[in-house]
C-alpha cells in the first residue's frame, strides 16, 4: 500500500499585462460568419463592427476579450 501526503496550498490568478489583450468580433447574423480578426485595440474591433454594419446592414455581434493570467502561489 502506498501512502500520499496531500497539503492545501493557495494560488492568485491575476490579469498579466505583459501578455497583453486582444479584443475581436464576429458578426452572429445568420450565415453571415465574418470576423475583425485579433485586434490589440478596442476601438481597432469596434470600428470594424461600424463599417460591416455600414456595408451589410447586420447589428449583431458577439465581442470577445481575451488576456493572459498569472497564477502565483500565495506565500
Amino acid at each position: 500500500m502506498s501512502r500520499a501526503v496531500l497539503r492545501h496550498v493557495r494560488h492568485t490568478i491575476r490579469h498579466e499585462p505583459e501578455g497583453g489583450v486582444m479584443y475581436q468580433a464576429f458578426c452572429v447574423t445568420s450565415g453571415c460568419g465574418e470576423t475583425s480578426g485579433p485586434q490589440e485595440a478596442q476601438e481597432t474591433a469596434q470600428d470594424w463592427c461600424l463599417r460591416h454594419t455600414g456595408r451589410t446592414g447586420h447589428d449583431l455581434f458577439r465581442r470577445v476579450v481575451t488576456d493572459h493570467a498569472r497564477v502565483t502561489r500565495d506565500e
